[in-house]
């Protein structure tokens, strides 16, 4: 019977040491980590921590919304979790999967999880819709009609696609954009 723990940060601009220093505090014999959204479900650290849990081990979180962000996830891994004999444990929240409230209360925490995620989904939509509004979300800039025609010469010259973005600077998606606009002329 071992504490396993995992942590989990959205973006790479985040810091796991919190979390891995409060599992380790727990007493978790191994801590698995991931960076990214908890609406993949396809972290790698997420699963070998599933690959590595054990009959009778109890898998230490600091939050239940650093494991899974909606419901119906929640639900599975803890039914994926009970079938295997694992508890579910959350260090800042007090459930367990062990007994019928904490079982109560995760599935309580997972549904505001979930609204939290929604809500934050909303806001940024809203967000972009008012800034496209107000001419301030335009895109990029187009290149020069002078940029175009060096692609279109040095192209012209047999040059290699990645030599004329370098040459001129810029990506080579941006090049055969250049190059299939004139072919559609």
């Amino acid at each position: 019977m071992s504490k396993i723990g995992y942590a989990r940060v959205s973006t790479t601009d985040q810091s796991l040491d919190l979390q891995v220093a409060k599992l380790e505090e727990a007493g978790c014999d191994k801590v698995f980590t991931d960076m990214a959204s908890a609406s993949n479900t396809k972290r790698d650290g997420f699963q070998a921590l599933l690959g590595y849990l054990r009959a009778g081990d109890t898998l230490i979180v600091t939050r239940v919304d650093r494991i899974a962000r909606s419901v119906l996830d929640l639900q599975t891994l803890v039914n994926h979790l009970k079938s295997n004999d694992i508890q579910l444990q959350a260090l800042e929240q007090p459930i367990s999967t062990d007994s019928a409230s904490g079982k109560a209360f995760l599935d309580m925490l997972a549904v505001f999880a979930e609204f939290e995620l929604n809500i934050r989904k909303e806001r940024q939509l809203e967000g972009i819709a008012a800034a496209k509004n107000a001419g301030k979300y335009k895109g990029r800039k187009p290149i020069s009609d002078k940029a175009k025609q060096s692609i279109l010469s040095l192209r012209a010259k047999a040059t290699p696609v990645s030599q004329i973005a370098s040459t001129v600077n810029v990506s080579r998606n941006t090049v055969y954009k250049v190059i299939n606009q004139d072919i559609n002329k």
